[in-house]
C-alpha cells in the first residue's frame, strides 16, 4: 500500500595514496556495494515483500522462515499459537514465549496511553466482520455486536512472568501491532547478517534499513487513500532507519447506502470508525510503535489525534481526510512534500 521508491545502484570509490620507489601514486580502489536480492512470501495473511542488498544467497530465504515462525507463534488462527492458547484457555493462565509477552506489553501500555481507543479484546467484535470475503458487505447483528462490545475491556488482561489470564469469554486479537513488531524482528535479524540497506513492506508496514547505497535518504509515498491522485500518493517523505505505517478507509472494507464500513472499529461501539479521516501515516523509529499508533490516532480523529502524535518524541504523522485535506505534525515540515512537488 506504500509506494517504493529505489536509488540507482551506485559503486563507493575510495582513494588511497600508495607509495613506491619514492614517489606518490593515487589508484581508485573499488568497493563494490552488494547486489539488491528481492523475494515475496505471503505471511501474516498479508504480502511480504523483502528488498535488501546483500551478497548473502541464502538470508532471505532464512528471513522467510522467521516470518513464518511469528506466523506460527502470533496468528489466532493457527491452533497451538500463543493466540490461539489464549483465546481457548476458558479463564486459565497461559505460558507465552518472551516475544508474545513483550507484544501484549506493549498493547496494554497504548490501551494505558490512548484511555481504550487501543484495545486488543476487540476480537470479538472484528470475529462478526467480514471485509475480504463471501460476507463482505452484510452488517452484523446489532445485538449480537452490542454484545461483543461488551466483553471488550482492555484492563482485564492479566500478564506477568508466567504468562497469560483472559476472562472466559474474552478474546484478543494482534493484528494492529503484531506485524509491526515482527517487521522489526525481521529487519533486526537481516541487520544481524549483515544488511546495511534496504527496504521492507509487511502489507502496508513499511520499514527502511540504512540509506540508500548512494548515501541519500529513502523517499517512501504516501497512498492516496481517496484514489482521486493520478501519481496515486498525495506526498512523500525522506526516510532513514524508520517505519512508515498507514491505516485507513480504503484497506479492507465496503460501501453500503452511502457509507463506508472499514476495519478500523471503535473499541466502544464494535462499528467502524466514523470520523473525518480517509488515512493516517505514521512515521516513527520502528514499526513496532508506528503499527499500533496509525490505528489509535486514526480512531482519534485529526485534531485529538495530531495533538496525541506531537506529544510524543521522534514520532511523526501525516493525515489525509475525507474531504482530501492532507496535513502534517511539525517534525516533517522539512522531511514530507505533496505529490505535485515530487520529483
Amino acid at each position: 500500500m506504500k509506494r517504493r521508491f529505489l536509488g540507482a545502484l551506485l559503486a563507493v570509490v575510495l582513494f588511497s595514496s600508495l607509495t613506491a620507489c619514492g614517489s606518490t601514486e593515487v589508484r581508485p580502489i573499488v568497493s563494490p556495494t552488494p547486489a539488491l536480492k528481492s523475494q515475496v512470501g505471503f505471511y501474516f495473511d498479508t504480502v511480504v515483500t523483502m528488498q535488501v542488498y546483500t551478497d548473502d544467497e541464502t538470508l532471505l530465504a532464512d528471513a522467510q522462515a522467521e516470518c513464518q515462525r511469528y506466523d506460527n507463534l502470533l496468528s489466532k488462527t493457527a491452533e497451538g499459537s500463543d493466540v490461539w492458547n489464549i483465546n481457548h484457555a476458558e479463564g486459565q493462565r497461559v505460558p507465552v514465549s518472551d516475544e508474545t509477552r513483550e507484544i501484549l506489553d506493549k498493547a496494554l501500555d497504548y490501551s494505558r496511553r490512548s484511555d481504550g481507543i487501543f484495545d486488543i479484546t476487540v476480537e470479538p467484535c472484528v470475529a462478526l466482520w467480514d471485509f475480504t470475503g463471501e460476507g463482505m458487505g452484510l452488517l452484523p447483528d446489532e445485538a449480537a455486536l452490542s454484545q461483543a462490545a461488551a466483553k471488550v475491556d482492555w484492563t482485564q488482561v492479566d500478564v506477568n512472568e508466567e504468562g497469560v489470564l483472559l476472562p472466559a469469554g474474552m478474546t484478543i486479537d494482534l493484528g494492529a501491532i503484531a506485524k509491526g513488531y515482527i517487521t522489526d524482528r525481521i529487519a533486526d535479524f537481516l541487520r544481524a547478517r549483515g544488511v546495511e540497506s534496504g527496504f521492507l513492506n509487511f502489507g502496508g508496514n513499511v520499514l527502511t534499513i540504512g540509506r540508500k547505497p548512494d548515501g541519500s535518504e529513502w523517499n517512501i509515498g504516501i497512498q492516496d487513500p481517496l484514489g482521486t491522485r493520478d501519481q496515486s500518493i498525495v506526498g512523500a517523505a525522506k526516510v532513514s532507519d524508520q517505519a512508515v505505517v498507514t491505516s485507513g478507509i480504503y484497506e479492507r472494507g465496503f460501501d453500503l447506502d452511502g457509507v463506508r464500513y472499514h476495519h478500523i472499529l471503535d473499541t466502544a461501539s464494535g462499528w467502524p470508525v466514523q470520523n473525518e479521516l480517509a488515512g493516517v501515516s505514521v512515521i516513527a523509529g520502528d514499526a513496532f510503535d508506528a503499527d499500533a499508533l496509525s490505528t489509535t490516532v486514526f480512531a482519534m480523529g485529526v485534531e485529538k489525534g495530531t495533538a496525541f502524535i506531537e506529544s510524543l518524541s521522534g514520532i511523526d504523522a501525516i493525515f489525509v481526510t475525507r474531504d482530501d485535506v492532507v496535513t502534517w505534525t511539525s517534525g516533517l515540515n522539512d522531511r514530507f512534500v505533496l505529490a505535485d512537488q515530487v520529483s
